[in-house]
C-alpha cells in the first residue's frame, strides 16, 4: 500500500513501518463506540498514507506523527465519535508509557539507594524490595486505578495524596486497645497468645502487637492508654521488676522491624493521666528507661512518648501525678521524648483525659458514626492541598484565592471520597490482625470474607495543608511571623478550611477533618514543581521546602513566647491533628524550670500538642553524648557520629534525610 520503510519510535529507534497497525488503532476506536466495518478503516489508512506522504515525502515520520495524522484524518472525514475514541485511547497509552518509564527510573535509582521520603526506612535489601513495590504501586494507581482529574492534580501538585502506594490496600492508623488484647489474648497468624501475668511478658506482648498491626497498615500505631492498660500487670511487681519490662520494651522497638523486615514501626505511648498505683509505676519506669537509652547510652529513637497535661491530675503542685510531670520534664530536657498533650486545650477539655495522640500529630475524635473516642479508631487516609501555588495564581487578590482554595479542597474532597469507597470494600481477610483480631470499631463482628466498611466508616478522612507562611507572604508581602494583618489573614484561612471540611463530613456523611500536614514526604515535592512552574520568588520558592502546615518559618528570628503566640491559635482549626515545637541550640538538661514555663505557656495559648527541639549528638566510638558541632568526635576522633533531630513529630538520624530535610535542618535557628 506504501512505500515507506521505516518509522521513528518515542526513543529514537528505527524500526520497519507496518501500516496494518494504522488499521488496527482505527478499527479498535471504531469498535469501541458501536463500529464493525474493517474495510472503512482500510479505506481511512490509505487516506493517512497519501497524507503523510504528500507531507514528508521520503523524509522519515515519528509515531506521534501518525498519530496526528489518524486523528486529522478522522475529524476531516466526519468520524467525530472514531476520533474521540482514538484521542483518549492515544492519551491512555502515553498515560501508560509514560508511567513505565518513569517506573524504571525510580527502580535505577532505588537499586542505588532507597529514597529518604520515609526517614525511618534503611537501606537494607529488604528495604528496597519494598520501595521497588511501592514505586510500582504508585505507577500502577496513578495511571490505572486513581481517576485522571486526581491522578492529574497530585502530578502537576495541586494536591499531594499520602502514602499512594497503599492507595487501595489499607487505612493509615490505629489507636490500638492493648488492655483488650492484653485480657483477652490474640492471635496475630501463627497460633493464639494467652494473656500475659507478669510485667515482661505484658510488655513483650506489647512490642508484639505493634508489630503486627504495623504489618497491617502503613501509618503509625499508638497505645491511647498505655499506663491504664499495663496497670493491672505492674500492681503487685517491684519496681526493678517494672523497670527491666520497660527497658525491654524501648530495645524491642527500636530493633523489632516490620513490613518484610524493612523499618521499625512508627510507634506512641500515651501516658500520664492515671493516678491508680500500678499505672504510676509503669509511667515512672517506662520514662526512667527512656532516660537511661539503649546499651551504650544512644537515644532511643522509638517509642514517641506523649505525657498527658491536665490541671487536678499532674499539672500543678498537689496534684497527684506532679511527681511524674516533674520526670517527664527531666527525661524531655536529655531525650527531647516525651513530647506533651494538652488535655485542658479547648478543644480537648470536654472529653477528660481521653484525647489521644500519634508522634506525628494524628488525632481522631468527633464521630458522626458512634462514639466520640480516640480508641479504636484512627486516620483512614490524607491528602494535603499546596496552599502556596494558590496564593501565587492569586497574584494578591484574595477572593481569587478563596476561589482557588474552594474549588482544590472540593477536588480533595471527592479524592477522599473514591479511596474510601475503595478501602470500604476492602475484607477483614486483607488485615487479618487488625480487623481479624477486632483493633477497629465495628470490627467484632466481622467475619473473614465481610467488608470493612461497618469499621472503616468510624475513621477519619483528612484534607491537610502545608505552606501557610508562603502563602501569605504571596498575598500579602509578608508571613504572619512578621505582620499582623498576615496573622489575621492565617487565622481566616485556617478557619475558612476548617468551616469547608465541617461542609464535607455533613454532605458525605462521613468524618472528614483538618490536619496540619507533617511534612515528610512532602517538604520538598511541591516546591520542586513550582519552581519549575513559576520561577524563583522570594520568600516563596527561594528556599528548598515550603514550611510545616502553619509554622512561623524555621529560618526566623523568634523568641520561645512570640513564636507560641502566633502558633497556638491554629490548633483549634485543625481537628484532625497539629503540633508546634520550640527550638534550643543545646539539650536543657537540669533545667525543668524553663521546660515548664514554656509547657504553661502553650497552654495558655490554648495548643493540643507541643515539643521541645534540640539536637542530640551521639559518639559510637566513645559514646560520647553533646553537641558534636565538627565531622569528628572531640574526645575519641572517631567520624561515626549518631545525629539524632525530629522532624515532623517522630525522630530520625540526620543521615535518613532527604535534601529538602537536610536543607530545612540547616536553616533552623534557636527560639530565644
Amino acid at each position: 500500500m506504501n512505500e515507506f520503510k521505516q518509522i521513528r519510535k518515542r526513543d529514537g529507534r528505527l524500526v520497519p513501518f507496518d501500516d496494518i497497525k494504522i488499521t488496527d488503532a482505527i478499527f479498535q476506536a471504531a469498535k469501541a463506540e458501536g463500529g464493525n466495518d474493517r474495510s472503512l478503516a482500510e479505506e481511512l489508512t490509505k487516506e493517512v498514507l497519501a497524507k503523510l506522504e504528500e507531507k514528508y515525502n521520503n523524509d522519515v515520520f515519528s509515531v506521534e506523527d501518525v498519530q496526528d495524522m489518524v486523528e486529522s484524518v478522522l475529524i476531516k472525514d466526519g468520524h467525530a465519535r472514531t476520533a474521540k475514541a482514538y484521542i483518549l485511547y492515544r492519551a491512555q497509552r502515553n498515560r501508560v508509557r509514560m508511567a513505565k518509564s518513569d517506573l524504571m527510573d525510580a527502580v535505577e535509582q532505588i537499586l542505588i539507594e532507597t529514597n529518604k521520603e520515609n526517614a525511618n526506612v534503611g537501606n537494607s535489601p529488604s528495604a528496597k524490595m519494598l520501595q521497588i513495590a511501592s514505586a510500582a504501586s504508585k505507577t500502577y494507581y496513578l495511571s490505572r486505578l486513581i481517576p485522571e482529574e486526581f491522578s492529574k492534580a497530585h502530578r502537576q501538585g495541586d494536591i499531594h495524596i499520602h502514602d499512594l502506594d497503599f492507595y487501595s490496600k489499607t487505612l493509615t492508623c490505629v489507636q490500638i486497645p492493648l488492655r483488650e488484647l492484653l485480657q483477652n489474648g490474640f492471635n496475630n497468624g501463627h497460633g493464639y497468645i494467652r494473656p500475659p501475668k507478669r510485667p515482661a511478658s505484658a510488655t513483650a506482648l506489647a512490642a508484639i502487637i505493634l508489630q503486627s498491626s504495623q504489618n497491617d497498615m502503613h501509618g503509625g500505631q499508638s497505645f491511647p492508654f498505655f499506663d491504664t492498660d499495663l496497670a493491672p500487670y505492674m500492681e503487685n511487681a517491684e519496681e526493678e521488676e517494672v523497670f527491666q519490662a520497660m527497658e525491654a520494651l524501648i530495645y524491642n522497638l527500636n530493633s523489632m522491624h516490620s513490613r518484610a523486615g524493612a523499618q521499625v514501626p512508627f510507634s506512641s505511648l500515651n501516658i500520664g493521666a492515671d493516678t491508680s498505683l500500678g499505672a504510676r509505676k509503669a509511667t515512672r519506669n517506662l520514662l526512667l528507661a527512656y532516660e537511661k537509652g539503649l546499651g551504650k547510652g544512644e537515644n532511643p529513637i522509638f517509642p514517641n512518648v506523649i505525657f498527658r497535661l491536665k490541671e487536678g491530675v499532674n499539672f500543678n503542685e498537689g496534684d497527684p501525678n506532679r511527681d511524674l510531670f516533674e520526670l517527664a520534664m527531666r527525661v524531655a530536657s536529655k531525650r527531647m521524648n516525651p513530647t506533651f498533650s494538652f488535655m485542658d486545650a479547648s478543644f480537648n477539655k470536654n472529653f477528660g483525659c481521653n484525647v489521644s495522640y500519634m508522634g506525628c500529630r494524628t488525632r481522631v475524635m468527633a464521630n458522626r458514626k458512634g462514639p466520640a473516642i480516640s480508641e479504636k479508631r484512627g486516620n483512614l487516609s490524607f491528602t494535603s492541598i499546596n496552599l502556596p501555588r494558590l496564593a501565587i495564581q492569586a497574584k494578591g487578590d484574595t477572593d481569587i484565592f478563596y476561589r482557588l482554595l474552594d474549588s482544590v479542597l472540593e477536588l480533595a474532597a471527592r479524592q477522599l471520597f473514591h479511596r474510601y469507597r475503595i478501602q470500604a470494600a476492602l475484607k477483614v481477610k486483607d488485615m487479618p490482625f487488625l480487623m481479624g483480631q477486632h483493633l477497629y470499631l465495628g470490627s467484632e463482628a466481622l467475619e473473614l470474607n465481610d467488608t470493612i466498611e461497618p469499621a472503616a466508616k468510624h475513621g477519619t478522612l483528612s484534607i491537610g495543608f502545608i505552606g501557610l507562611a508562603e502563602a501569605l507572604t504571596a498575598l500579602t508581602g509578608e508571613h504572619h511571623a512578621q505582620n499582623a494583618q498576615s496573622q489575621k489573614l492565617g487565622l481566616e484561612i485556617v478557619n475558612h478550611m476548617k468551616r469547608k471540611v465541617d461542609e464535607f463530613a455533613d454532605s458525605y456523611d462521613l468524618n472528614y477533618t483538618l490536619l496540619a500536614t507533617p511534612a515528610e514526604g512532602l517538604s520538598g515535592r511541591f516546591l520542586k514543581i513550582d519552581r519549575k512552574e513559576y520561577g524563583i520568588l522570594p520568600g516563596i520558592t527561594d528556599k528548598e521546602y515550603y514550611t510545616n502546615s502553619f509554622h512561623v518559618p524555621v529560618s526566623y528570628g523568634i523568641s520561645i513566647f512570640d513564636k507560641v503566640s502566633l502558633e497556638g491559635p491554629y490548633h483549634k482549626y485543625c481537628n484532625a491533628g497539629h503540633i508546634s515545637y520550640i527550638e534550643m541550640a543545646s539539650p536543657p538538661a537540669k533545667n525543668e524550670e524553663a521546660i515548664e514555663t514554656i509547657l504553661r505557656h502553650m497552654k495558655d495559648c490554648d495548643m493540643g500538642y507541643a515539643g521541645i527541639n534540640f539536637p542530640i549528638d551521639f559518639c559510637q566510638g566513645c559514646n560520647h553524648q553533646g553537641i558534636i558541632n565538627e565531622d569528628a568526635c572531640p574526645i575519641c576522633g572517631s567520624q561515626n557520629i549518631k545525629r539524632v533531630r525530629r522532624i515532623t513529630g517522630y525522630f530520625s538520624t540526620v543521615d535518613r534525610f532527604n535534601d529538602a530535610k537536610l536543607s530545612e535542618l540547616s536553616d533552623r535557628v534557636s527560639h530565644l
